[in-house]
This record gives C-alpha cells, structure tokens and sequence, in this order.
C-alpha cells in the first residue's frame, strides 16, 4: 500500500521489564509485532484468530487551528510506552503496531486522507483499528476509514466521551480538532445516511448555546457529566444500550479532556468537573466495548508535554487495555 505521510514502528520502540520467557509471564511488549504497512501486508488471520493493530496519529495541527494548546503530537510515543509493560492475557490473538501517520507542517487535509486509508486497510485485513493520538481531528479520518469499509448499507454510530460536541463549522484556517463531527454530519447529509452521534460527558460550561443548537439540529444524543453518578446508573446504561441497538457497528472515540483534571491534566483543556474513571465510567465504556459491534476505537487530546507523573497518559494507556481484553474476550 502505497502511503504518504507515514513512519513505520521499529521493534525496538517497544521496551520494557522482562520477567522471563514463560508464556504466562509475558508483558505487550514481548508479543507485539511491528509492521510497515507500506512495505508488507498485515499478518494473515487463522479464522478462530482475532488481530488488533494499533495506528499512531502524530497530529495537533488541529489542535492549533483550534486555538489549543499544542503538545498532543507526541501522543502515539508516550501511549507506546505505558503499554509496554501491561501483561499478556490472551491467547493465541496478534496485536500488531502498524506505525503513525505523521502531519507534516501544516498538511492536516493530508495526514487525514491517510488515516482514512490506512484505517480501511486494517480493516480488510480482518483487525480492528485502535488509534493513538494526536489531537482530536482524529475522528474525522478515523471515522470516514470505518465507513468507507463498511459501505452505505451499514449503520455507523459514533459514541464521543468528550467534554466537547466538535461540531464547530471550519474558520479561516480550515478544518480542525473541533470540527471533526460536523464534516461527519455534513458527509452523511449528503449522501443521505443517517447521522449516529452520541456524546457523553458534555459539559455545559465548554460548549456555547450555538454549539448546543447545532447538536440539536442534527439529532446528537448526549448526556451531561453531571449524570455520571451511581444514581443515574440505569439512565446512563440504558441511553448507551438504546443507541447502540440503533446501528450496526460503533466507532468510540474517547477525549481525555472528559476527565477530571486531577486524573487528566495532560489535555489542551482541562475540566475541572469533568468525569472520573471509577466503576460507573468503566460499566458505560465496557458496554460500548463488550457490545459486539465495535469498528474502531482512538484516544484523542493526550498532550504529553502537559502531563503530570504520567498520569493522562496512564489512564489513556488502560483504556486501550480495556479494548484488548473485551475484543479478545468478545
């Protein structure tokens, strides 16, 4: 496949503690296979066999257009290293690092054609796409992948943990990390496809009353942080549940921004108030994860350079636990 604006993984990228060579105490680091998928073709899946291959998304340019705090490119590099060392509780299941995409300058059109090309590849090779980023412009090259893959006859929902609808119309400078939706919306509208949004962690105090009337007038579902209490259990697990039986396949995109600052403070903006990854926060995401329908999944926002003791980069690192152990188990 022939690819511009990308940069293969090299083994070596993946390093970590070494408790010896006994299956049963294998860490990611030892079973991770790196492929340059511009070279050579992803691994040939045995049927009782299931694959997921990680994609770096080394952008903010986005970010930047936004009016962000920049730092989010360095994303995919530090997720790669708080994975290292998780252990290996599967069998038999490949993980595959196929490489990042990389914005060069200012080419943020062009890193996300790739991405969608590349997300389509993974795709027809049988593995699921699970996406490191880089800014939130992710979503839009994610999504299109999925969906150029699936073809129109599939319902394609999209689930958002996000303090932000991104659906702002594109400024001056174009396209962005908070437009990602919107273009989604605009591309459905099109071509005449339902547009499945489903927003959760919004925050009043992130999003002004325009933004919420766009959200409206495209039918987006979307539930407040504030529900996310033990009492609103059932509210939230039903919404989540409802929507999900209203498509075919699910592309969950998770913005480290929805977590409280405590927990993410590595983020271009951080939410005072924002959620916290207890019980409540893991019961919605492993219903996403455990529903069978999932296409593709990406982190967004993690912004390194903005990090306290590795923290929003340890909790996005478990989040991409959780995703291998529920496909794997699925």
């Amino acid at each position: 496949m022939t690819l511009v604006c990308y940069q293969p993984s090299h083994q070596n990228i993946w390093q970590g503690r070494i408790d010896g060579q006994e299956p049963d105490v294998w860490r990611w680091h030892q079973v991770i296979r790196t492929v340059d998928v511009s070279r050579e073709k992803l691994p040939v899946l045995r049927p009782e066999q299931k694959g997921i291959a990680f994609l770096g998304f080394a952008s903010d340019e986005g970010v930047r257009r936004n009016k962000g705090r920049t730092g989010a490119v360095a994303g995919p590099s530090a997720l790669r290293n708080m994975c290292a060392n998780f252990p290996v509780h599967f069998d038999d299941h490949l993980l595959i690092d196929a490489g990042d995409i990389v914005c060069e300058g200012r080419q943020l059109e062009m890193a996300q054609e790739a991405l969608s090309a590349t997300v389509q590849h993974i795709l027809e090779a049988g593995y699921l796409p699970v996406l490191m980023g880089g800014g939130h412009e992710i979503a839009y090259g994610h999504e299109r992948g999925i969906r150029r893959f699936l073809g129109p006859q599939q319902q394609l929902g999209v689930i958002n943990f996000d303090a932000h609808f991104d659906l702002r119309e594109p400024g001056a400078e174009g396209v962005s990390s908070g437009t990602g939706f919107w273009q989604i919306a605009q591309e459905r509208a099109a071509e005449g496809v339902p547009f499945h949004y489903m927003v959760l962690g919004i925050q009043r105090n992130s999003n002004t009353r325009r933004l919420f009337n766009i959200a409206d007038s495209l039918g987006t579902e979307y539930l407040h942080a504030s529900l996310f209490q033990l009492k609103y259990r059932e509210q939230l697990l039903s919404a989540i549940n409802a929507f999900i039986r209203r498509t075919d396949k699910i592309y969950l995109t998770t913005c480290m921004d929805v977590f409280a600052a405590p927990y993410a403070p590595g983020v271009s903006a951080t939410a005072f108030n924002g959620l916290s990854p207890d019980a409540l926060f893991l019961d919605c995401y492993r219903t996403v994860l455990r529903s069978g329908k999932l296409a593709g999944m990406d982190i967004a926002e993690l912004n390194p350079s903005l990090d306290d003791d590795y923290r929003t980069a340890k909790l996005a690192a478990s989040l991409m636990f959780e995703v291998v152990m529920n496909y794997f188990a699925v």
